[in-house]
């Protein structure tokens, strides 16, 4: 990191910090007490902080590690600067962790970028500051810096065992993924991208040795066309069924297989992936999860992904391979025919961004889902079409690690798109200035309405006294 691009970055992230702390305050000042899901976290942790660590609340649904890592640092910090009474795991110190793991998550976003578009020299310091100050900033996660949730800390600890993985820490990258899989177990799902990366940086480097024997020059190791697609396939089965592959593979990531196996026991010990409230988190196959996605993905990436270009670019396609266009229409229609489920949480909650989403979008007919399809589609190859920088090897697996932690979900939930965004997010090229700028302010503008519309736009239910507030 040079010089001015350190400066830049700390005065950044200062400031950032900063403007933090001031909205942390007026969301303290306005809700002093739980909301929301925090009505089960605070207790929970509150317990933990008094040593009754054989208390637990059967209807939280994740593991241990928020309230562990919350006593880890407040005990001491309460000790250390003589702190007595209630202060100590109050709903405001509780809440304050996220605002230390927010500004964690922006260092990680930084040190990701740099990493991962090192060999673009055309990328300038500032550009990369600037994009990692719009990713800590995107708005679904950041919210949830202001209150006692699980995310930011599923954020961070995800984050950094990405960035171990990059640099070929593996055994430090899976213990981070432990402890990300302590505050979400979905989180396994990117310890496995992690083992991909390293499987999808092999499959890569054997697929140009390859191309190189055939002298082959037409077909590379990103996308093309439908018969260089099927020749990558046969040459991963050929590559996977081979033992002495196999022995390679697994002496790399023979951390990530660890922990894959001790989920794999807990699960089984477990009786299955959540913890508390079964009857409300039951996994299904919920393929229009992934649709959703791609909506939510083209409206906070519309700067990347809804462009004049793009889209004549995709008319260009579709024109040019009508048969494979319509062969996927009629998929995505059967799925969303066959597979979609409405959660009972989606249709009573009224707080939350999707009630709306789904009362005015979806409710208003019965054929909207099916009308939806043609921009699922172009959503679906514009978000392809930046990823052609990466490898297809990479891309396969970052898909299948997609439909993983997407499809399974029964209930439409914004928070559970964070980490797929984020991982997408970071590993796409960089914009022109002024589009970075455009995103940045896109972000600032969605966090200030969110803002105002929780602390200002209160109401209340019938039969209940309490203040209710908007968020996602």
């Amino acid at each position: 990191m040079e010089r001015y691009e350190a400066y830049g970055f700390s005065g950044a992230m200062s400031g950032a910090f900063l403007l933090s702390c001031l909205l942390f305050a007026a969301v303290s000042r306005r809700q002093r007490g739980p909301y929301m899901d925090e009505v089960f976290h605070v207790p929970q942790a509150q317990a933990y902080c008094h040593g009754r660590f054989l208390q637990w609340d059967p209807m939280i649904t994740t593991l241990p590690g928020l309230y562990l890592l919350s006593v880890g640092v407040v005990k001491p910090a309460a000790w250390l600067l003589g702190w007595t009474g209630s202060v100590v795991c109050s709903v405001g110190m509780l809440r304050f962790i996220n605002l230390l793991f927010s500004a964690g998550n922006f260092y990680l976003l930084y040190l990701l970028l740099f990493k991962i578009h090192q060999k673009n020299k055309a990328v300038s310091g500032f550009q990369r500051i600037l994009s990692a100050l719009t990713l800590a900033a995107f708005p679904t996660l950041y919210f949830f810096t202001f209150l006692y949730y699980t995310d930011p800390g599923s954020v961070f600890f995800t984050l950094f065992s990405y960035l171990m993985c990059l640099y070929g820490n593996h055994k430090t990258s899976a213990l981070l993924g432990f402890c990300g899989f302590m505050f979400r177990q979905t989180n396994i799902v990117w310890t496995v991208f992690c083992a991909g990366n390293v499987v999808a940086e092999k499959l890569n480097e054997a697929w140009k040795i390859e191309l190189q024997k055939k002298k082959d020059e037409k077909i590379s190791s990103r996308k093309g066309s439908f018969s260089d697609l099927t020749r990558i396939l046969q040459f991963l089965v050929k590559y996977l069924l081979s033992p002495k592959n196999l022995v390679t593979l697994t002496a790399l990531t023979w951390p990530y297989i660890i922990l894959v196996c001790l989920f794999f026991v807990f699960v089984f010990i477990n009786g299955g992936i959540v913890v508390g409230d079964r009857s409300s988190h039951e996994a299904c196959l919920h393929f229009p999860q992934l649709f959703y996605f791609l909506s939510f993905t083209v409206f906070f990436s519309f700067p990347h992904l809804l462009t004049p270009t793009k889209i004549r670019k995709f008319l260009l396609s579709l024109k040019k391979h009508p048969v494979q266009y319509s062969l996927v229409t009629l998929i995505s229609l059967f799925l969303i025919w066959k597979f979609t489920y409405v959660h009972k949480y989606l249709l009573a909650d009224n707080r939350h961004y999707t009630f709306y989403v789904w009362r005015k979008v979806f409710q208003r007919h019965e054929l909207v889902k099916y009308l939806l399809v043609p921009f699922y589609l172009f959503a679906g190859w514009s978000f392809a079409d930046t990823l052609k920088s990466k490898s297809i090897f990479w891309i396969l697996m970052y898909f299948v690690c997609l439909l993983a932690v997407t499809v399974p979900q029964k209930l439409l939930e914004f928070r559970y798109f964070i980490l797929p965004f984020l991982i997408y997010r970071l590993n796409i090229p960089f914009l022109p200035l002024y589009r970075q700028l455009l995103e940045l302010a896109f972000y600032i503008l969605v966090n200030a309405v969110t803002f105002y519309l929780f602390l200002n736009r209160t109401f209340q239910w019938e039969n209940s006294d309490e203040v209710q507030r908007f968020m996602w």
